[in-house]
């Protein structure tokens, strides 16, 4: 009975995500660790309406697949020095364990406050508001950690910048881009990237 309900609920599934329409494979095999990647900007409008259709696919995904997050630089909204600088303040929240916190308070700080972003500066009072102190801050922008999680995001850009020409984008397992449709919900699209972290 149990394989019976498993088998339909594979072939809804194979139905319902079809390759050339919501997703594409765009590497030969995929990656031997398990993992969905979000390739996001901060200027972005559709990325911080998706942030919590991101919260849903964090919750829905196996424990055993790893969510990425990358911050690109190409926006037109502002120069790739000061988007540089806000995947760094990023990375600043990342090592502090406040990621989530960090990230909400510069989305809404473009999207909600409608201010702008031009220094270093500027995202140290930002982060300020979700308790990491000016010490705090200074000491993990110039940290070994905080470098290293630069090289990562940077590394994830140019390895698939020729498949990301837009954002909010999503890569899974190195193998699979998800393609949104008009008319699909955000159940919908959290279903798809799930969907996709299962298969090989």
């Amino acid at each position: 009975m149990l394989f019976t309900a498993l088998m339909a609920f594979n072939s809804q599934a194979q139905v319902l995500w079809e390759e050339g329409t919501h997703y594409r494979v765009i590497a030969d095999e995929a990656s031997k660790e398990k993992n969905i990647t979000e390739f996001f900007s901060f200027w972005c409008p559709h990325c911080y309406n998706f942030e919590p259709i991101v919260a849903e696919i964090k919750k829905k995904k196996s424990n055993d697949v790893k969510f990425v997050k990358v911050h690109v630089n190409f926006m037109r909204s502002a120069g790739p020095d000061v988007q540089d600088m806000a995947s760094q303040a990023m990375m600043v929240g990342r090592a502090l364990n406040k990621d989530v916190e960090v990230n909400g308070a510069i989305f809404s700080h473009i999207h909600r406050d409608r201010k702008l972003i031009a220094s270093k500066e500027d995202l140290q009072a930002i982060l300020a508001r979700t308790g990491i102190t000016a010490e705090q801050f200074d000491k993990a922008w110039d940290s070994f950690a905080v470098k290293g999680m630069m090289g990562k995001n940077a590394k994830l850009i140019n390895e698939f910048r020729r498949h990301v020409s837009g954002v909010p984008n999503f890569i899974v397992n190195g193998k699979y881009q998800a393609t949104f449709q008009r008319g699909m919900s955000a159940d919908d699209m959290v279903d798809l990237i799930v969907w996709l972290s299962e298969l090989d």
